[in-house]
């Protein structure tokens, strides 16, 4: 799929841009922004998202980690692969190249929404070793009953047309249709914010890979697999998210019996967004009692 975003336009004021890069691994051409020093943190958004994601939390994490944060495969500026490796394996073995190139060894993941399922998968496979996963309104499960025969033939007819994703851009460059979608996650952001999305999704290249991604998800084997997860387990679930709501991380609790469980009320799917410094706050003192952090600090907003 082309028509990405273009760096050189679309990037020109990208947030945190001092800390990007660009990278050869895995037979992609990566965004990644690296900031900060400490135990090595990596970062990995969800469907339809980029490195904007993290654009306020990313530097306050970054006075205590260093903060590695890619666009995920086909997604923002980093190069789209073969459709059929947009699947939870594929863009797990995909990210581990990454992580490969830049010989980092993160010892702590944070995941928003799929990129949760991308972290656990890569660490029950045992491409990174992290002693800590922090799932923010992780998508842990598959959609069931009607959803579940209905979503993924749906999306796969969608992604391999290419004239849906100009359909989808089309629309995405309407700031009210921009701002229906958001807050139908339950989350309210600000210009900036809302801004940024419109970028991506008024790019059929990016709408084309999340079409793709969502057509090849596959969760099962990963809910089969949670119950034998070493790493400890942080579920951050907002009890506003529209599009994952909190019994989800409930259920995830249940199956993984090291698992911590925090609710966290007034926010929506994008509750890191909305509120980085509590969300921030709330990662460094999962960090320090998981023994990721020696000495948990005050941070201030």
């Amino acid at each position: 799929m082309s028509d990405k975003p273009n760096w050189s336009v679309d990037g020109k004021d990208w947030p945190n841009r001092a800390a990007s890069r660009f990278v050869e691994a895995a037979g992609l051409r990566w965004h990644v922004q690296v900031m900060g020093e400490g135990p090595v943190a990596l970062l990995a958004h969800g469907t339809g998202a980029a490195t904007h994601s993290w654009r306020d939390l990313a530097p306050l994490l970054a006075r205590h980690f260093t903060v590695v944060a890619p666009d995920l495969s086909g997604h923002g500026f980093t190069s789209t692969p073969h459709w059929q490796r947009l699947s939870l394996d594929g863009m797990s073995r995909d990210l581990a190249g990454l992580c490969d190139k830049l010989a980092v060894k993160p010892e702590i993941a944070i995941g928003h929404s799929a990129g949760a399922a991308v972290l656990t998968r890569m660490t029950l496979d045992g491409l990174i070793a992290p002693k800590l996963i922090v799932s923010l309104n992780g998508a842990y499960l598959p959609f069931g009953g009607l959803a579940a025969q209905f979503f993924s033939p749906l999306a796969k007819m969608m992604a391999l047309n290419p004239l849906v994703p100009r359909l989808f851009a089309w629309r995405g460059r309407d700031p009210a249709a921009v701002h229906r979608l958001l807050k139908g996650t339950g989350s309210t952001l600000d210009a900036t914010g809302e801004r940024l999305y419109r970028r991506l999704v008024g790019s059929p290249g990016h709408v084309g890979a999340a079409l793709e991604m969502m057509a090849n998800w596959d969760l099962h084997p990963l809910l089969r697999d949670l119950p034998r997860l070493k790493a400890g387990l942080l579920l951050i679930a907002a009890t506003h998210d529209r599009a994952i709501p909190p019994d989800v991380a409930q259920r995830v609790r249940q199956l993984v019996p090291q698992a911590q469980l925090e609710l966290i009320d007034g926010l929506g799917h994008l509750a890191h967004e909305e509120q980085p410094a509590r969300i921030a706050g709330m990662i460094v003192a999962a960090a320090e009692r998981a023994g990721v952090l020696a000495v948990q600090q005050e941070m201030s907003s």
